[in-house]
């Protein structure tokens, strides 16, 4: 349980600070608001790896943790525990967002932080993107956290860097999800185009995971 519960609280504060960070700057309409979101997501990642990274691992993410299933390193059944306490904490964090949002006069803190594609962008672009750069993220996770050939205690800023430099690339694409949990509870509160376009957001994560997941296992030969 203890696992579960730290994955839990991992995911609450990846969502209440990078989704946050979005919400009370002002969204991602600038270079500047884009590098202090993408900054935002990924520091939160390397403050949770070093805090519950020897707890749980520090998924906090329902694609890693499909790709840790898939080469062996976690069982089916504890990844769909981690999977769902992952989408509990993340549905905190949007809760305590909403209850923020609610109770502060700000003009610009109106979104939830949802992921939507971005005009121009269809659907199938989205998955595309998606899929893409959650592979990348995974393959760094997967390469970055190995037992043979990872990076050991530098696993985690090796982790978070790379979620800053995915969602500098991808927030002015699709918002930049790569994690499932991390979409399915800010388009809960959000709703309309947010919650209509979630498939995109689990999907195409979960694709790009599975992906992932192949690629390693052939380049590293672990099995």
């Amino acid at each position: 349980m203890k696992k579960y519960l730290s994955e839990m609280v991992g995911t609450m504060v990846l969502v209440l600070m990078g989704c946050g960070s979005a919400i009370f700057n002002g969204g991602c309409g600038t270079p500047a608001q884009v590098l202090m979101v993408a900054m935002a997501f990924g520091l939160s990642v390397v403050a949770m790896a070093y805090t519950i990274g020897g707890i749980s691992g520090c998924h906090i993410n329902p694609a890693i943790t499909l790709g840790c299933m898939l080469t062996g390193r976690i069982g089916g059944r504890e990844g769909l525990m981690y999977m769902l306490f992952q989408v509990i904490g993340a549905l905190i964090g949007s809760g305590i967002l909403w209850v923020l949002t609610s109770g502060i006069n700000l003009p610009y803190a109106t979104t939830t932080g949802a992921n939507v594609c971005a005009e121009g962008v269809s659907l199938a672009g989205g998955f595309l993107v998606e899929a893409i750069f959650t592979f990348v993220f995974v393959l760094v996770v997967l390469g970055a956290t190995s037992t043979r050939w990872g990076a050991g205690n530098f696993a985690g800023l090796a982790i978070g860097l790379t979620l800053v430099l995915i969602h500098i690339v991808c927030i002015p694409l699709t918002g930049t999800s790569v994690n499932p949990a991390r979409s399915i509870a800010p388009a809960l509160f959000e709703g309309g185009a947010a919650l209509s376009q979630l498939w995109v957001f689990i999907l195409g994560p979960f694709v790009g995971a599975t992906l992932s997941a192949a690629v390693w296992r052939g380049i590293s030969g672990e099995d």
